[in-house]
């Protein structure tokens, strides 16, 4: 057991505890619960956005893959920055002004209310789940070489803080968990740089030079086709990656905690130049930085593998440059993250069901705020209870591979059902449940077949789908089922759909 860890670790716990204590007072009402009343500016929430991205996924995994993998992973570390480019220039000021609490709230803002609701929140709680089960496995792996527990007592231990933090607190907990974790692991990329670049003279040359001397791969590292295979891969990474960034459900739900369209436009601009300072340490530094100085430590490795996975690389990493007390104090840092990403996670699927399914469908809109809130808080357990019984299924996944699951389905189902909503006359009702449907379907019908699930997960020999991202497919798909099912539409509902489109480019585009 590290003890700077558990120390750190306690000090946390205590810390958001007592902030989940305090904002609990602000969560009364629906809107203090969702959205916080809007009372963040675009600085603080790009920096709780920044929190929200910067994941398990983002240090463990990218690092991991860099490490293994090498050049290939730059599209990991760029290809989000295109999707926050798109947020900030197409939809952040025009989702700010149609919505109110979530997705669904914006999409049938000229549509049929229950239908696209009831889709909007099946997407949101698919997308949710997936992305929880990367955080949860990544919280369990801290844990166990941290505590000395086993696995599924950690991802239970983790699961129970995050669910307490939320049903108390709501958005206002979270936001304040996010901003004290998003301060944390900036600090701490910025250090591990430093670090690595005073152990090699502030030199990348002389980083790359002992990566090509001493990483297994050697000069490969810096070629492409380690981690793609094929094109088809590489495509469809790049497909999924921005366009799935754009319509994850916890990023675009923070776009209602500030109180205008300006702010929320300030709150991606922030977000993208924080994500984008980590992303070029990971690449330039840490990553290489990692695959120079691991071979010097026999003691990381098990018959040439590494001990815990490649998702240790980096704490292995810290241990070696800055010794135990560093590397507790990283995992307990990275750890933390893994606390304030679920929580908001898990806030985004427990409104789209409660906001969305229950008080806007089941009940017609004739629910009260303390009954949908009600409803909420117990959502909260039940998605929390299915996202750690998937982690315990996915343990020994890759989460940087995992995550890009989750974006996946989030390019077929969101982004094109959003991005179409906001700017062609020509959508209706039914494109957006058919066609987006089209979406979701194929995508989990493509990741089940694919080698990840098929072959990994369920033990078969040959996976039937052969890649492992199905995104350049089923997001084109998609985009194409919307429009022919919207354009053959020709019911009464399909002509309200498209007459509504003038008041609503009013409202979302009006100059402020």
């Amino acid at each position: 057991m590290n003890i700077t860890a558990v120390t750190v670790f306690s000090v946390f716990v205590i810390l958001t505890l007592w902030i989940t204590v305090r904002a609990s007072r602000g969560s009364n009402t629906t809107k203090g619960f969702y959205a916080a009343e809007g009372q963040f500016g675009g600085f603080t929430n790009g920096v709780a956005i920044t929190g929200d991205f910067l994941s398990a996924a983002t240090f463990l995994g990218i690092t991991g893959l860099l490490f293994s993998a090498g050049l290939d992973t730059a599209f990991y570390l760029l290809a989000p920055l295109l999707g926050l480019s798109i947020m900030l220039f197409a939809m952040a000021a025009p989702f700010r002004r149609l919505g109110r609490f979530t997705l669904g709230d914006v999409v049938s803002y000229r549509l049929d209310e229950s239908p696209v609701r009831r889709f909007a929140a099946l997407t949101s709680l698919v997308i949710v789940l997936l992305y929880l089960v990367v955080q949860f496995v990544g919280a369990g792996k801290l844990m166990q070489g941290l505590f000395g527990i086993n696995f599924h007592a950690a991802v239970l231990v983790a699961g129970g803080l995050t669910m307490v933090y939320v049903s108390l607190g709501g958005m206002i907990a979270t936001t304040w968990v996010q901003v004290i974790k998003a301060s944390l692991i900036i600090t701490t990329f910025m250090a591990i740089t430093l670090m690595i670049l005073y152990r090699f003279d502030f030199s990348l040359a002389q980083i790359y030079a002992t990566v090509v001397e001493k990483a297994p791969l050697g000069a490969k590292l810096f070629t492409f086709g380690n981690l793609y295979k094929d094109n088809f891969s590489l495509l469809s990474f790049c497909v999924a990656i921005p366009l799935g960034m754009a319509g994850m459900p916890h990023l675009l739900m923070r776009l209602f905690t500030v109180p205008n369209s300006r702010q929320a436009n300030l709150s991606v601009f922030w977000a993208t130049f924080f994500i984008g300072l980590c992303m070029i340490m990971l690449l330039l530094v840490i990553g290489f930085g990692t695959a120079a100085i691991l071979p010097d430590y026999p003691q990381v490795y098990a018959d040439t593998k590494v001990i815990g996975g490649n998702n240790m690389v980096a704490l292995h990493l810290t241990k070696a440059i800055g010794g135990s007390m560093f590397f507790g104090f990283v995992s307990t840092v990275i750890f933390a993250t893994i606390l304030a990403v679920v929580s908001g996670l898990i806030l985004a699927g427990a409104s789209a069901f409660s906001h969305d399914l229950y008080a806007h469908t089941f009940r017609a809109g004739k629910s009260g705020q303390k009954e949908e809130l009600r409803v909420t808080r117990i959502s909260i357990f039940v998605i929390g209870g299915l996202g750690i019984l998937l982690a315990f299924a996915f343990e020994n996944q890759n989460i940087a591979y995992m995550a890009s699951l989750a974006f996946a389905v989030s390019a077929a189902t969101n982004f094109p059902v959003l991005i179409l909503s906001l700017y062609w006359r020509g959508l209706t009702t039914r494109g957006v449940v058919i066609g987006g449907s089209v979406g979701l379907l194929s995508t989990i019908t493509l990741l089940v077949l694919g080698p990840t699930v098929w072959v990994d997960v369920l033990g078969h020999t040959t996976a039937i789908f052969p890649y492992k991202y199905p995104a350049l497919i089923t997001s084109p798909l998609a985009f194409f089922a919307i429009y022919l099912i919207s354009s053959l539409d020709g019911s009464a509902q399909a002509s309200l759909d498209k007459a509504g489109f003038d008041a609503q480019w009013k409202v979302a585009f009006a100059p402020r």
